[in-house]
Protein backbone atom coordinates (compact mmCIF):
# COMPACT_ATOMS: atom_id res chain seq x y z
CA UNK A 1 0.00 0.00 0.00
CA UNK A 2 1.49 3.42 -0.97
CA UNK A 3 0.66 5.30 2.10
CA UNK A 4 -0.17 8.74 1.83
CA UNK A 5 1.52 11.72 3.80
CA UNK A 6 -0.47 13.78 6.23
CA UNK A 7 0.24 17.36 7.04
CA UNK A 8 -1.82 19.37 9.48
CA UNK A 9 -1.27 23.58 9.37
CA UNK A 10 -3.03 24.55 12.26
CA UNK A 11 -3.51 28.53 13.11
CA UNK A 12 -4.16 29.30 16.79
CA UNK A 13 -7.06 32.04 17.44
CA UNK A 14 -8.30 32.59 13.87
CA UNK A 15 -11.43 33.45 13.22
CA UNK A 16 -13.19 31.82 10.70
CA UNK A 17 -15.14 34.27 8.99
CA UNK A 18 -12.27 36.83 8.40
CA UNK A 19 -11.37 35.88 4.66
CA UNK A 20 -12.90 36.86 1.61
CA UNK A 21 -14.40 33.21 0.52
CA UNK A 22 -16.53 34.03 3.53
CA UNK A 23 -17.58 37.27 2.76
CA UNK A 24 -15.03 39.35 4.62
CA UNK A 25 -14.70 42.71 2.33
CA UNK A 26 -10.41 42.32 3.37
CA UNK A 27 -8.21 39.63 1.00
CA UNK A 28 -6.45 38.71 4.26
CA UNK A 29 -6.13 34.72 3.01
CA UNK A 30 -5.79 34.72 -0.32
CA UNK A 31 -3.67 31.50 -0.58
CA UNK A 32 -5.37 29.58 1.44
CA UNK A 33 -8.45 30.79 -0.20
CA UNK A 34 -7.49 28.89 -2.86
CA UNK A 35 -6.32 26.05 -1.70
CA UNK A 36 -9.73 25.50 0.53
CA UNK A 37 -10.88 25.45 -3.00
CA UNK A 38 -8.35 22.85 -4.22
CA UNK A 39 -10.40 20.28 -2.02
CA UNK A 40 -13.18 20.76 0.23
CA UNK A 41 -13.84 23.71 2.22
CA UNK A 42 -16.37 23.64 5.65
CA UNK A 43 -18.15 26.37 6.92
CA UNK A 44 -19.82 24.53 9.30
CA UNK A 45 -16.67 23.28 10.99
CA UNK A 46 -15.93 23.63 14.99
CA UNK A 47 -14.09 23.26 17.76
CA UNK A 48 -14.53 21.13 20.76
CA UNK A 49 -13.65 23.54 23.39
CA UNK A 50 -12.96 27.55 22.48
CA UNK A 51 -9.66 26.72 24.61
CA UNK A 52 -5.28 25.78 22.93
CA UNK A 53 -4.75 22.53 24.92
CA UNK A 54 -8.46 20.83 24.92
CA UNK A 55 -8.78 21.48 21.53
CA UNK A 56 -5.43 20.24 20.53
CA UNK A 57 -5.66 16.79 22.59
CA UNK A 58 -9.09 16.59 20.69
CA UNK A 59 -7.58 17.00 17.68
CA UNK A 60 -5.00 14.38 18.39
CA UNK A 61 -7.11 11.77 20.15
CA UNK A 62 -10.16 11.86 18.04
CA UNK A 63 -11.65 12.52 22.11
CA UNK A 64 -14.19 15.54 23.41
CA UNK A 65 -12.44 17.08 26.64
CA UNK A 66 -15.48 15.42 29.28
CA UNK A 67 -14.15 12.24 28.13
CA UNK A 68 -10.10 13.14 27.54
CA UNK A 69 -10.17 15.36 31.39
CA UNK A 70 -7.67 18.00 29.51
CA UNK A 71 -10.93 20.66 30.29
CA UNK A 72 -8.35 23.84 30.79
CA UNK A 73 -4.80 24.93 29.58
CA UNK A 74 -3.02 23.28 32.39
CA UNK A 75 -4.69 19.95 32.38
CA UNK A 76 -2.08 17.97 29.79
CA UNK A 77 -0.76 15.71 32.09
CA UNK A 78 -4.29 14.30 32.66
CA UNK A 79 -4.92 13.89 29.18
CA UNK A 80 -7.15 10.14 29.08
CA UNK A 81 -7.58 8.51 25.29
CA UNK A 82 -6.42 4.23 24.60
CA UNK A 83 -4.08 5.21 21.80
CA UNK A 84 -2.87 8.86 19.74
CA UNK A 85 -2.71 10.15 16.67
CA UNK A 86 1.06 9.55 16.73
CA UNK A 87 0.41 6.36 18.43
CA UNK A 88 -1.55 4.75 15.24
CA UNK A 89 1.34 6.48 13.18
CA UNK A 90 3.63 5.28 14.06
CA UNK A 91 2.46 1.38 13.69
CA UNK A 92 2.03 2.32 10.29
CA UNK A 93 5.85 3.16 9.78
CA UNK A 94 5.36 7.29 9.50
CA UNK A 95 7.88 9.47 10.47
CA UNK A 96 6.79 12.46 12.41
CA UNK A 97 7.48 16.16 13.43
CA UNK A 98 6.09 18.94 14.95
CA UNK A 99 7.44 22.81 14.23
CA UNK A 100 5.66 25.29 15.71
CA UNK A 101 3.41 25.45 18.38
CA UNK A 102 2.51 22.16 21.11
CA UNK A 103 0.25 23.17 24.00
CA UNK A 104 -1.13 19.65 23.78
CA UNK A 105 -0.10 16.05 26.02
CA UNK A 106 2.69 15.39 23.28
CA UNK A 107 6.08 15.32 24.32
CA UNK A 108 9.14 15.57 22.01
CA UNK A 109 10.86 12.48 22.49
CA UNK A 110 7.39 10.82 20.61
CA UNK A 111 8.08 12.20 17.74
CA UNK A 112 11.27 12.13 15.32
CA UNK A 113 12.09 15.85 14.85
CA UNK A 114 10.36 18.20 17.33
CA UNK A 115 10.97 22.12 16.75
CA UNK A 116 8.82 23.63 19.18
CA UNK A 117 7.79 27.89 19.05
CA UNK A 118 5.37 29.72 21.08
CA UNK A 119 3.82 33.00 21.79
CA UNK A 120 7.52 34.13 23.35
CA UNK A 121 9.02 32.62 19.74
CA UNK A 122 11.32 29.92 20.60
CA UNK A 123 13.99 28.72 23.32
CA UNK A 124 16.74 26.67 21.68
CA UNK A 125 20.32 27.33 21.73
CA UNK A 126 20.86 27.33 18.32
CA UNK A 127 18.56 30.97 17.78
CA UNK A 128 20.59 33.46 15.94
CA UNK A 129 20.97 36.59 17.59
CA UNK A 130 17.84 38.51 15.95
CA UNK A 131 15.78 35.40 16.75
CA UNK A 132 16.68 35.78 20.25
CA UNK A 133 15.95 39.59 20.22
CA UNK A 134 12.83 39.21 18.40
CA UNK A 135 11.86 36.03 21.00
CA UNK A 136 12.26 38.95 23.89
CA UNK A 137 10.32 41.36 22.02
CA UNK A 138 7.45 38.99 22.33
CA UNK A 139 7.55 38.10 25.50
CA UNK A 140 7.85 41.44 26.92
CA UNK A 141 4.67 42.58 24.83
CA UNK A 142 2.96 40.69 27.54
CA UNK A 143 -0.16 39.67 25.30
CA UNK A 144 -0.58 43.45 24.20
CA UNK A 145 -1.11 44.66 20.96
CA UNK A 146 1.61 46.95 19.45
CA UNK A 147 0.80 50.27 18.32
CA UNK A 148 4.35 50.26 16.26
CA UNK A 149 5.30 47.81 13.42
CA UNK A 150 7.00 44.97 15.22
CA UNK A 151 10.93 46.17 14.66
CA UNK A 152 12.68 42.32 13.25
CA UNK A 153 13.06 41.14 9.84
CA UNK A 154 10.21 38.25 8.40
CA UNK A 155 12.77 35.96 9.08
CA UNK A 156 12.53 36.04 12.99
CA UNK A 157 8.49 36.01 12.75
CA UNK A 158 7.35 32.21 14.14
CA UNK A 159 5.20 31.73 11.04
CA UNK A 160 8.70 31.89 9.03
CA UNK A 161 10.80 29.79 11.36
CA UNK A 162 8.18 26.79 11.49
CA UNK A 163 8.38 26.34 7.54
CA UNK A 164 11.93 26.15 7.20
CA UNK A 165 11.93 23.81 10.08
CA UNK A 166 9.25 21.90 8.18
CA UNK A 167 11.31 22.52 4.98
CA UNK A 168 14.71 21.25 6.61
CA UNK A 169 12.87 18.34 7.92
CA UNK A 170 11.23 16.76 5.36
CA UNK A 171 14.21 17.36 2.70
CA UNK A 172 16.02 14.91 5.27
CA UNK A 173 13.67 12.37 4.80
CA UNK A 174 14.16 8.94 2.11
CA UNK A 175 11.82 9.27 -0.23
CA UNK A 176 9.80 5.89 0.52
CA UNK A 177 9.15 6.98 4.24
CA UNK A 178 5.47 8.28 4.49
CA UNK A 179 5.59 11.51 7.35
CA UNK A 180 2.99 13.22 9.14
CA UNK A 181 3.94 16.96 9.97
CA UNK A 182 2.15 19.27 12.67
CA UNK A 183 3.01 23.03 11.46
CA UNK A 184 1.74 24.57 13.62
CA UNK A 185 1.90 28.73 14.51
CA UNK A 186 1.73 30.55 17.34
CA UNK A 187 0.07 33.25 15.46
CA UNK A 188 -2.68 34.99 15.12
CA UNK A 189 -2.57 34.47 18.90
CA UNK A 190 -2.06 37.82 20.74
CA UNK A 191 0.61 39.50 21.22
CA UNK A 192 -0.56 41.03 18.50
CA UNK A 193 2.13 42.18 16.60
CA UNK A 194 3.27 42.27 13.03
CA UNK A 195 6.32 43.72 10.92
CA UNK A 196 6.05 45.86 7.53
CA UNK A 197 4.55 45.15 5.14
CA UNK A 198 2.16 43.30 7.08
CA UNK A 199 1.78 45.96 9.79
CA UNK A 200 0.27 48.78 7.26
CA UNK A 201 -2.05 46.07 5.12
CA UNK A 202 -5.07 46.85 6.92
CA UNK A 203 -4.51 50.21 8.60
CA UNK A 204 -7.24 50.73 12.03
CA UNK A 205 -9.34 53.64 9.72
CA UNK A 206 -9.76 51.01 6.32
CA UNK A 207 -11.05 48.33 8.65
CA UNK A 208 -14.64 47.54 8.13
CA UNK A 209 -16.62 48.15 10.95
CA UNK A 210 -17.35 45.20 13.83
CA UNK A 211 -20.76 44.31 14.01
CA UNK A 212 -20.95 44.70 18.10
CA UNK A 213 -19.16 46.90 20.55
CA UNK A 214 -18.63 47.32 23.98
CA UNK A 215 -22.03 48.31 24.40
CA UNK A 216 -23.58 44.66 23.52
CA UNK A 217 -22.01 43.73 27.01
CA UNK A 218 -24.86 44.98 28.52
CA UNK A 219 -26.96 42.08 27.02
CA UNK A 220 -24.85 39.52 27.45
CA UNK A 221 -23.78 37.45 30.58
CA UNK A 222 -21.25 38.12 33.37
CA UNK A 223 -18.56 36.16 31.57
CA UNK A 224 -18.35 38.60 28.88
CA UNK A 225 -18.71 41.68 31.16
CA UNK A 226 -15.51 40.12 33.24
CA UNK A 227 -13.70 39.70 30.39
CA UNK A 228 -13.93 43.12 28.92
CA UNK A 229 -13.26 44.06 33.29
CA UNK A 230 -10.19 42.65 33.83
CA UNK A 231 -8.64 43.56 30.36
CA UNK A 232 -9.35 47.36 31.24
CA UNK A 233 -7.34 46.55 34.85
CA UNK A 234 -4.88 45.13 32.66
CA UNK A 235 -3.78 47.75 30.27
CA UNK A 236 -5.28 51.56 30.86
CA UNK A 237 -5.61 51.68 27.01
CA UNK A 238 -7.17 48.28 26.77
CA UNK A 239 -9.60 50.42 24.40
CA UNK A 240 -7.92 52.22 22.41
CA UNK A 241 -5.12 48.91 21.65
CA UNK A 242 -8.76 47.27 19.66
CA UNK A 243 -8.24 49.50 16.28
CA UNK A 244 -4.89 48.25 16.57
CA UNK A 245 -5.23 44.92 17.61
CA UNK A 246 -7.99 43.97 14.78
CA UNK A 247 -5.12 45.49 12.20
CA UNK A 248 -1.86 43.61 13.80
CA UNK A 249 -4.53 40.49 13.40
CA UNK A 250 -5.50 40.85 9.93
CA UNK A 251 -1.78 41.63 8.91
CA UNK A 252 -0.80 38.53 10.40
CA UNK A 253 -3.28 36.38 8.75
CA UNK A 254 -1.72 37.65 5.37
CA UNK A 255 1.98 37.11 6.68
CA UNK A 256 0.57 33.34 7.99
CA UNK A 257 -0.66 33.02 4.54
CA UNK A 258 2.29 34.24 2.44
CA UNK A 259 4.45 31.32 4.61
CA UNK A 260 1.61 28.65 3.86
CA UNK A 261 2.11 29.96 -0.05
CA UNK A 262 6.10 29.43 0.31
CA UNK A 263 5.32 25.72 1.76
CA UNK A 264 3.20 24.39 -0.31
CA UNK A 265 5.07 26.35 -3.23
CA UNK A 266 8.45 23.92 -2.03
CA UNK A 267 6.10 20.61 -1.39
CA UNK A 268 5.27 21.48 -5.20
CA UNK A 269 8.58 21.52 -6.16
CA UNK A 270 9.37 18.15 -4.75
CA UNK A 271 6.29 16.65 -6.07
CA UNK A 272 5.42 15.85 -2.57
CA UNK A 273 1.80 17.13 -3.47
CA UNK A 274 0.39 14.66 -5.24
CA UNK A 275 0.24 12.01 -2.22
CA UNK A 276 0.48 14.55 0.38
CA UNK A 277 -3.14 14.93 2.50
CA UNK A 278 -3.10 18.85 3.31
CA UNK A 279 -5.23 19.66 6.05
CA UNK A 280 -5.71 23.37 7.12
CA UNK A 281 -7.57 24.49 10.43
CA UNK A 282 -7.49 27.00 13.28
CA UNK A 283 -7.91 25.46 17.19
CA UNK A 284 -10.28 28.10 17.93
CA UNK A 285 -11.09 31.56 17.49
CA UNK A 286 -11.00 35.13 18.74
CA UNK A 287 -13.42 38.08 19.25
CA UNK A 288 -10.86 40.45 17.69
CA UNK A 289 -13.25 43.13 18.21
CA UNK A 290 -16.17 42.01 18.92
CA UNK A 291 -18.56 42.96 22.04
CA UNK A 292 -15.86 45.71 22.60
CA UNK A 293 -12.97 42.28 23.68
CA UNK A 294 -10.24 40.07 21.94
CA UNK A 295 -8.79 36.96 22.33
CA UNK A 296 -11.68 34.32 23.74
CA UNK A 297 -12.76 32.88 27.64
CA UNK A 298 -16.86 33.70 27.71
CA UNK A 299 -18.94 31.19 26.68
CA UNK A 300 -19.56 29.76 23.28
CA UNK A 301 -20.42 32.21 20.97
CA UNK A 302 -19.83 31.39 17.18
CA UNK A 303 -16.67 34.02 16.82
CA UNK A 304 -14.74 31.59 19.11
CA UNK A 305 -16.10 27.88 18.51
CA UNK A 306 -16.49 28.03 15.07
CA UNK A 307 -13.33 27.35 12.85
CA UNK A 308 -11.80 27.62 9.58
CA UNK A 309 -11.51 24.10 8.31
CA UNK A 310 -10.10 22.68 4.75
CA UNK A 311 -8.93 19.39 3.71
CA UNK A 312 -6.76 18.90 0.12
CA UNK A 313 -5.40 15.65 -0.86
CA UNK A 314 -5.36 12.94 -3.12
CA UNK A 315 -8.76 11.66 -4.64
CA UNK A 316 -10.77 14.53 -3.66
CA UNK A 317 -11.75 16.93 -6.16
CA UNK A 318 -12.07 20.65 -5.94
CA UNK A 319 -15.32 22.71 -4.39
CA UNK A 320 -15.81 26.33 -4.79
CA UNK A 321 -18.31 26.12 -2.12
CA UNK A 322 -18.23 25.33 0.80
CA UNK A 323 -19.65 21.43 2.15
CA UNK A 324 -22.72 21.68 4.15
CA UNK A 325 -21.42 19.03 7.00
CA UNK A 326 -21.54 20.28 10.64
CA UNK A 327 -18.11 19.25 11.61
CA UNK A 328 -15.43 18.86 14.00
CA UNK A 329 -12.03 19.21 14.96
CA UNK A 330 -12.26 15.83 16.85
CA UNK A 331 -12.96 13.95 13.11
CA UNK A 332 -9.73 14.57 11.96
CA UNK A 333 -8.02 11.77 13.75
CA UNK A 334 -10.92 9.07 12.61
CA UNK A 335 -10.67 10.14 8.91
CA UNK A 336 -6.70 9.79 8.90
CA UNK A 337 -7.37 6.63 10.50
CA UNK A 338 -10.16 5.73 7.76
CA UNK A 339 -7.76 6.62 4.83
CA UNK A 340 -4.65 3.95 5.65
CA UNK A 341 -7.17 1.18 7.08
CA UNK A 342 -6.39 1.53 10.60
CA UNK A 343 -9.04 0.33 13.43
CA UNK A 344 -10.60 3.03 15.40
CA UNK A 345 -8.52 3.27 18.27
CA UNK A 346 -10.61 2.49 21.72
CA UNK A 347 -12.51 5.21 22.90
CA UNK A 348 -12.65 7.48 19.95
CA UNK A 349 -15.63 9.58 19.59
CA UNK A 350 -15.07 11.53 16.46
CA UNK A 351 -16.23 10.88 12.92
CA UNK A 352 -14.51 9.64 9.61
CA UNK A 353 -14.62 12.16 6.41
CA UNK A 354 -13.22 10.63 4.18
CA UNK A 355 -17.11 9.23 2.27
CA UNK A 356 -17.37 13.16 2.17
CA UNK A 357 -13.75 13.87 1.21
CA UNK A 358 -14.04 11.39 -1.76
CA UNK A 359 -17.73 12.27 -2.89
CA UNK A 360 -19.14 9.00 -1.73
CA UNK A 361 -22.27 7.92 -0.14
CA UNK A 362 -22.29 8.97 3.42
CA UNK A 363 -25.28 9.46 6.19
CA UNK A 364 -26.93 13.09 5.97
CA UNK A 365 -28.18 13.28 9.49
CA UNK A 366 -24.79 12.02 11.02
CA UNK A 367 -23.04 15.80 9.96
CA UNK A 368 -26.38 17.31 10.62
CA UNK A 369 -25.05 19.10 13.74
CA UNK A 370 -22.29 20.07 15.58
CA UNK A 371 -21.65 19.99 19.21
CA UNK A 372 -18.93 21.82 21.65
CA UNK A 373 -18.03 21.91 25.37
CA UNK A 374 -17.21 24.78 27.89
CA UNK A 375 -16.32 24.77 31.42
CA UNK A 376 -14.32 22.94 34.14
CA UNK A 377 -17.36 22.35 35.95
CA UNK A 378 -18.36 23.36 39.67
CA UNK A 379 -20.66 26.65 40.01
CA UNK A 380 -20.03 29.76 37.90
CA UNK A 381 -18.02 32.52 39.51
CA UNK A 382 -18.88 35.63 40.35
CA UNK A 383 -17.92 38.95 41.27
CA UNK A 384 -18.75 38.57 44.64
CA UNK A 385 -16.96 35.51 45.60
CA UNK A 386 -13.85 35.52 47.16
CA UNK A 387 -10.72 35.07 44.80
CA UNK A 388 -8.44 37.24 44.30
CA UNK A 389 -8.16 37.60 40.48
CA UNK A 390 -4.31 38.36 41.05
CA UNK A 391 -4.16 34.97 41.82
CA UNK A 392 -5.37 33.76 38.22
CA UNK A 393 -3.17 35.49 35.69
CA UNK A 394 -4.37 38.85 36.53
CA UNK A 395 -1.93 41.52 36.96
CA UNK A 396 -3.13 44.97 37.36
CA UNK A 397 -1.63 47.57 34.93
CA UNK A 398 0.66 44.69 33.25
CA UNK A 399 -0.80 41.70 32.13
CA UNK A 400 -4.38 39.20 32.45
CA UNK A 401 -5.09 35.57 31.21
CA UNK A 402 -8.80 35.94 29.92
CA UNK A 403 -9.14 31.92 30.58
CA UNK A 404 -9.45 32.18 34.19
CA UNK A 405 -11.53 30.53 36.96
CA UNK A 406 -14.29 33.23 36.25
CA UNK A 407 -14.36 32.70 32.79
CA UNK A 408 -14.32 28.65 32.53
CA UNK A 409 -15.97 27.91 35.71
CA UNK A 410 -19.54 25.73 35.46
CA UNK A 411 -20.55 23.38 32.41
CA UNK A 412 -21.75 25.00 29.30
CA UNK A 413 -22.58 22.71 25.99
CA UNK A 414 -24.00 23.72 22.57
CA UNK A 415 -25.32 22.57 19.85
CA UNK A 416 -25.55 23.76 16.09
CA UNK A 417 -28.17 22.24 14.01
CA UNK A 418 -28.38 24.12 10.60
CA UNK A 419 -29.13 28.18 11.08
CA UNK A 420 -30.11 27.48 14.77
CA UNK A 421 -27.90 27.15 17.76
CA UNK A 422 -28.53 26.28 21.46
CA UNK A 423 -26.33 26.80 24.59
CA UNK A 424 -27.16 25.34 27.60
CA UNK A 425 -25.70 25.21 31.32
CA UNK A 426 -25.49 22.77 34.40
CA UNK A 427 -27.95 25.37 35.90
CA UNK A 428 -30.76 24.95 33.35
CA UNK A 429 -30.19 28.42 32.05
CA UNK A 430 -30.68 28.17 28.02
CA UNK A 431 -29.86 29.96 24.64
CA UNK A 432 -31.14 30.11 21.39
CA UNK A 433 -30.43 31.87 18.67
CA UNK A 434 -31.43 31.93 14.78
CA UNK A 435 -27.63 32.38 13.60
CA UNK A 436 -29.30 33.64 10.07
CA UNK A 437 -30.89 36.46 11.44
CA UNK A 438 -28.50 37.48 14.38
CA UNK A 439 -24.99 35.85 13.95
CA UNK A 440 -23.84 37.80 17.03
CA UNK A 441 -25.63 36.40 19.22
CA UNK A 442 -27.56 39.05 20.53
CA UNK A 443 -31.46 37.91 20.81
CA UNK A 444 -31.87 35.09 23.34
CA UNK A 445 -35.47 33.26 21.99
CA UNK A 446 -35.04 30.63 24.76
CA UNK A 447 -38.25 29.80 25.85
CA UNK A 448 -39.98 31.75 23.21
CA UNK A 449 -43.70 30.28 22.42
CA UNK A 450 -42.72 30.83 18.55
CA UNK A 451 -39.86 28.72 18.57
CA UNK A 452 -40.59 26.25 20.79
CA UNK A 453 -40.86 23.54 18.55
CA UNK A 454 -36.90 24.59 17.78
CA UNK A 455 -35.99 24.61 20.83
CA UNK A 456 -37.37 20.99 21.26
CA UNK A 457 -35.63 19.80 18.32
CA UNK A 458 -32.75 21.51 19.56
CA UNK A 459 -32.97 20.39 22.87
CA UNK A 460 -33.04 16.70 22.29
CA UNK A 461 -30.29 16.93 19.59
CA UNK A 462 -28.23 18.07 22.42
CA UNK A 463 -29.06 15.24 24.55
CA UNK A 464 -28.43 12.98 22.28
CA UNK A 465 -24.79 14.45 21.66
CA UNK A 466 -23.94 14.66 25.13
CA UNK A 467 -24.81 10.77 25.35
CA UNK A 468 -22.65 9.77 22.22
CA UNK A 469 -19.80 11.77 24.21
CA UNK A 470 -19.66 9.89 27.66
CA UNK A 471 -16.28 8.42 27.66
CA UNK A 472 -17.45 4.46 26.90
CA UNK A 473 -13.21 3.85 28.90
CA UNK A 474 -12.34 1.49 30.35
CA UNK A 475 -14.48 -0.91 27.83
CA UNK A 476 -16.63 -3.83 29.55
CA UNK A 477 -14.26 -6.43 30.85
CA UNK A 478 -15.14 -10.55 30.15
CA UNK A 479 -18.31 -10.91 27.86
CA UNK A 480 -19.78 -7.82 26.96
CA UNK A 481 -18.07 -6.86 23.53
CA UNK A 482 -18.10 -2.84 22.30
CA UNK A 483 -20.40 -2.12 19.37
CA UNK A 484 -18.89 0.81 17.28
CA UNK A 485 -19.33 1.23 13.57
CA UNK A 486 -16.12 1.36 11.54
CA UNK A 487 -16.40 5.01 11.14
CA UNK A 488 -17.39 6.01 14.58
CA UNK A 489 -21.52 7.03 12.84
CA UNK A 490 -24.34 6.93 14.69
CA UNK A 491 -26.95 7.40 12.09
CA UNK A 492 -27.03 4.28 10.18
CA UNK A 493 -27.53 2.41 13.45
CA UNK A 494 -30.91 4.23 14.69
Amino acid sequence: MNLPNFIIIMTDQQRADLCRREGFPLDTTPFLDNLARQGLWFNRAYTTMPACLPARISMLTGRYPSATRARTNHNKEDATYSRDLIDVLGEFGYRSALCGKNHSHLRSERLDYWFELGHAGGSSADRTEDEKAFDDYLFNLNHRADLEAAPFPLETQCPWRAVTASINWIESLDSAEPFFLWLSFPEPHNPYQAPEPYFSLFPPESLPPNRTDAAALAGKSFKYQWARHIGEVAFDNYAKQLPRARSNYLGMLRLIDDQVQRFVSFLEDKDLRENTHLIFLSDHGDFVGEYGLVRKGPELPEVLTRIPFSWAGPGIEGRQEPHEAHISIADIMPTICDFIGAPLPEGLQGRSLKPLLLGEDYPKEEFASAYAEHGFGGLHYTAEDDFDPREDGLTPGIAFDELNGWSQSGTMRMVRRGDWKLIFDMQGAGQLYDLRSDPLEMHNLYDEPLVAGIQAELLAELLAWILRVQDPLPYPRRRYKFKSDPRNFWANHR
